[in-house]
């Protein structure tokens, strides 16, 4: 077994503390685990896919990282059917792409957006 040490902001060690309450995970280790075997599984699913689908890519970011956005959408317009852009609370903004295309591309844009730091929240929702 491993160890690796992170550095967290005190948001996110809150939402872990509180996480790790709801969930009854007995330590802050636990939910890091659980949260890395989420994401696994999550990968897997969606290496699983092929073909052409169908799907909605929900994306949520500070509104001063909105040119970020603008660079990878340009990438990936030939699978875009529809984007909605909503300013939410305290300067956040709410992206919302419904995508039709090979999901080879799809799970790329959706990586992508996952890989950039300016992002908060990134959920591919296929059909």
């Amino acid at each position: 077994m491993g160890i690796i040490s992170i550095s967290l902001n005190d948001n996110i060690l809150k939402e872990m503390d509180d996480l790790q309450k709801e969930f009854g995970f007995t330590g802050r280790s636990e939910l890091i685990r659980a949260g890395i075997r989420m994401l696994l599984s999550d990968k897997l699913e969606k290496e699983k896919q092929t073909g052409d689908i169908g799907c909605v890519l929900t994306v949520t970011h500070e509104e001063d990282d909105e040119e970020s956005v603008t660079k990878i959408k340009h990438r990936y317009e030939n699978i875009i059917q529809t984007h909605l852009h909503c300013k939410i609370k305290n300067n956040k903004c709410l992206e919302l792409f419904i995508l039709n295309g090979k999901a080879v591309k799809i799970n790329e844009m959706s990586r992508e957006f996952q890989a950039s730091d300016e992002m908060e929240h990134v959920k591919l929702t296929t059909t």
